[in-house]
């Protein structure tokens, strides 16, 4: 089952895609596809739904991230080896944890914005997942079913304001429309194997990450168990757990973003995404 929230930024409607590609409203069930709907017994409902009884949207419309603001938007560093490698960095003997500003979630299709004083802005294609079961004090045995479903992130990210300015990565991940995610949240039913699962970013056309999570250091219940023992998780929760290499801080000489770019993210589950670099009107 693939959920989605579709509309205008701030006005977004609860929906899910059906069979043919088509956007279906679900405003008539659900309120949001958050809380009690990213349950177990909520998903079900949802899934026993046939999509032909729902009132089909336009296929023109605007699709939303697929879960509303969340609580916590929590971000895994260097997670796979071989963007460890590209970086420069020994590999994390814990997973490096940070945080993403909810304020900077965005639609799949949304402008990226270059924020002032911006000159190292860049992209990473990432394996997002949502909680649909909160806890603390998960184990990595019970990990799994805690999770709602998966997701593709766009860990946009500004590398002056991440590594220059001091303090916490954070200042560098959290800028307005630094978050885009989308198209749909893939319930967990839909992805038998999460460990190897191919993520490709491209710019103007040519791919720049070609990769899999099979060289994620901290799988998904591992980063999971990690979490839990410091914070309680939240239905609706969104966590994107690293990115493989090819980020344009990896090439010689950085190959960074600029106003004009459209850069492009895909999966073969988890959708595609494609948004265009705009200067910030406000810069």
């Amino acid at each position: 089952m693939k959920l989605l929230r579709y509309g205008e930024p701030g006005a977004e409607r609860p929906g899910l895609m059906d069979h043919d590609g088509h956007v279906r409203d679900l405003s008539s069930v659900v309120d949001d596809i958050s809380g009690e709907a990213l349950s177990p017994a909520g998903l079900a409902r949802l899934a026993a739904i046939d999509p032909a009884t729902l009132p089909r949207a336009s296929d023109s419309t605007r699709l939303g991230p697929p879960i509303p603001r969340p609580g916590k938007f929590i971000g895994i560093g260097l997670n796979y080896a071989d963007h460890a490698e590209e970086a420069g960095m020994p590999i994390p003997e814990l997973p490096i944890v940070f945080y993403k500003a909810s304020s900077c979630l965005s639609g799949p299709n949304d402008d990226i914005l270059v924020p002032r004083g911006s000159d190292k802005l860049d992209y990473e294609v990432e394996f997002g997942f949502v909680i649909g079961t909160g806890g603390r004090y998960i184990t990595r045995e019970a990990a799994m079913d805690h999770v709602a479903g998966f997701t593709l992130v766009n860990d946009v990210s500004e590398r002056t304001f991440q590594i220059d300015r001091g303090g916490l990565w954070s200042k560098g991940k959290s800028f307005d429309t630094f978050g885009p995610v989308g198209p749909f949240l893939v319930t967990r039913d839909e992805i038998t194997d999460v460990a190897n699962h191919p993520l490709k970013a491209s710019v103007n056309g040519e791919i720049r990450q070609d990769g899999t999570t099979a060289t994620m250091i901290f799988d998904i219940p591992a980063i999971i168990e990690h979490l839990s023992q410091y914070q309680t998780l939240e239905p609706g929760d969104l966590v994107c757990t690293g990115t493989p290499p090819g980020v344009g801080m990896g090439f010689k000489p950085p190959r960074f973003l600029n106003a004009g770019d459209r850069v492009e993210l895909s999966s073969p589950v988890l959708g595609k995404q494609s948004m265009r670099v705009v200067a910030d009107p406000l810069a």
